[in-house]
């Protein structure tokens, strides 16, 4: 299967001035970066009017190309991008008032393209431009941040550094093979037309490095007054589609054959078996070298001819190996080269919540609040790296012998970096199970972090009260019709404020969910005075249904009575 292949070039000179307060900076990564992160370009002109506008520039374009590619592969480019450069918008800000005591301490425009996967991603600040050529068509694909004065002067309205907020311009378009993407200052643009540099590129459209050259030249023939910087990028190919090639770099690693007591692979003793589905094989296993217990987990043989089911296999590893946390399980690296497909978790000892509810039918609303607050910790390291769980259910919560609570499976984790990328295959993500998935999903909609609040708050409902907050399965034909049953009606013993944070996170329409967990946690603990209102709540909250049949007979008939009258 091909890969992302990208030729570029770039060219800075000082041209007249004596000093060069333009930077640029490409970096084409290998394997597997190329592939998560993409091929990154940046192209910064230091404000003349700024105290350090040379400094400014260089920090941004060697601040963006290394953190960048320093986050996590987990999260998407947009994320990415936006925090690196509201980071280094604010060292800039801070760095030109203490060094030199005024707002253009640092200054300078910044404009960003990442080309990863089939998609580009363009970061703009200021009035250095990016083209794309694409076939016969020129086109500039960022506006330039400048505010006329008089008939003859232009000022910069926008910069990197002249103010802590940062306003900056995004967009994502498909990139398609063969286009050329064109970045300059405007020591370039402001002295050479777009139809010049079009026919320059045409002329060499296979030679990156002859084209920055050429335009360039062009500008100092131009006659032009300031620094000359320009960055050229050809995409010459693309990740294919080739469903055959994918599948076979899936099944380089065979399925392990039916293991049992006494056998061992790649150094992992087995011990027995501790579970097993249709889907997959779990075992306690004795670790060789360390002499540690672990687990190794396998693919059913039922699906080695499903590229879906094998693709979501090694996202499941790819996931649980990128995360930390006490209250998440840990993936561990496997000894040298695998000879089957598999993957090693830590050993936790203790049981499921399921079984803890069972054991514990009525439990105290402190054992509860706790449990939660560890759930929700584990959950707060996923979705800072940009993973949605999806299938949070008591079966996937395991505690401890110490009391330590963790989420142990992430076989439908949603990974928002990962979903950019480009694959032959539909990845049909297993949303949720049923009585704990977000009703969004039952929708046909993309899940968020509210989602994984709805069924974290269906779990903390049941462990105080043994059942359901809709009592009935939740599905398309019914989420009009179903209400919530306050927790207070089967466990009187639970304040109402106590129910009023559930059944915010437990809402059918995500909006009106908590918003972070944190938010939801802290409702649990302590009284929120909304809802610690005397009433029922409003009618548009228990029957949706009914309020809108009744708001629609109120305003048919005023209707009436006006044309009456």
């Amino acid at each position: 299967m091909s890969q992302l292949t990208v030729s570029a070039a770039q060219l800075s000179e000082a041209g007249v001035k004596d000093s060069n307060d333009d930077s640029v900076g490409i970096r084409i990564p290998e394997p597997p970066l190329l592939t998560t992160k993409g091929v990154a370009a940046v192209i910064a002109d230091g404000m003349s009017g700024s105290e350090a506008g040379r400094e400014a520039a260089d920090a941004c374009v060697q601040g963006f190309l290394t953190d960048y590619f320093s986050t996590p592969e987990s999260w998407t480019v947009e994320t990415s991008g936006e925090k690196i450069l509201g980071a280094l918008n604010r060292w800039l800000y801070s760095q030109g008032h203490q060094e030199y005591g005024t707002p253009r301490g640092m200054v300078t425009t910044l404009s960003v393209l990442v080309i990863k996967s089939t998609t580009a991603y363009l970061f703009h600040v200021g009035d250095a431009r990016i083209y794309r050529l694409r076939g016969d068509e020129f086109e500039r694909m960022t506006r330039d941040h400048r505010v006329a004065v008089g008939s003859d002067k232009t000022y910069l309205s926008r910069a990197m550094g002249i103010d802590p907020h940062l306003d900056i311009d995004y967009r994502s378009f498909a990139v398609e093979t063969g286009d050329v993407f064109l970045l300059t200052t405007d020591g370039i643009h402001d002295f050479v037309d777009d139809v010049t540099l079009k026919r320059l590129l045409i002329e060499h459209v296979g030679n990156p490095d002859a084209a920055v050259q050429a335009i360039v030249r062009l500008a100092k023939a131009g006659h032009s007054d300031d620094n000359l910087s320009a960055q050229v990028l050809r995409v010459d190919a693309l990740p294919d589609q080739d469903e055959h090639e994918f599948y076979r770099q899936l099944t380089e690693l065979p399925f392990p054959p039916p293991l049992k007591a006494g056998m061992v692979l790649d150094g992992y003793e087995i011990l027995r078996e501790l579970h097993a589905s249709n889907r997959t094989q779990v075992y306690l296993a004795l670790d060789t070298e360390s002499g540690d217990k672990v687990v190794l987990k396998t693919p059913s043989v039922n699906f080695e001819d499903d590229p879906v089911y094998i693709d979501q296999f090694l996202h499941e590893e790819w996931a649980g190996r990128r995360l930390d946390s006490a209250h998440l399980l840990k993936v561990l690296d496997p000894h040298g080269r695998r000879r089957f497909l598999y993957y090693v978790t830590e050993y936790v000892e203790g049981r499921t919540l399921r079984q803890w509810m069972d054991d514990h039918p009525q439990p105290e609303l402190a054992e509860v609040r706790d449990i939660v607050e560890q759930i929700a910790a584990g959950l707060r390291a996923m979705h800072r790296q940009e993973m949605i769980h999806q299938d949070l259910k008591p079966e996937n919560i395991m505690i401890d012998n110490h009391g330590v609570v963790k989420i142990i499976d992430f076989g439908s984790t949603k990974i928002a970096g990962i979903a950019e990328i480009t694959t032959p295959l539909e990845r049909d993500n297993v949303l949720g199970t049923r009585n704990y998935t977000a009703p969004e999903y039952l929708r046909g909609h993309g899940g968020s972090n509210r989602s994984d609040i709805f069924s974290l708050g269906v779990i903390a409902y049941e462990m105080l009260c043994g059942r359901l907050p809709y009592r009935k399965e939740l599905s398309v034909r019914n989420l009009n019709k179903v209400q919530y049953h306050p927790v207070t009606d089967c466990n009187p013993g639970v304040p109402v404020w106590v129910d009023g944070a559930l059944r915010k996170a437990v809402s059918l329409n995500p909006e009106r969910r908590h918003e972070l967990l944190s938010e939801f946690v802290y409702e649990l603990s302590r009284p929120n005075p909304q809802y610690l209102k005397s009433g029922r709540p409003p009618l548009i909250e228990r029957n949706p249904v009914a309020f809108w049949r009744g708001a629609t007979i109120f305003f048919l008939l005023t209707t009436l009575a006006a044309l009456a009258l």
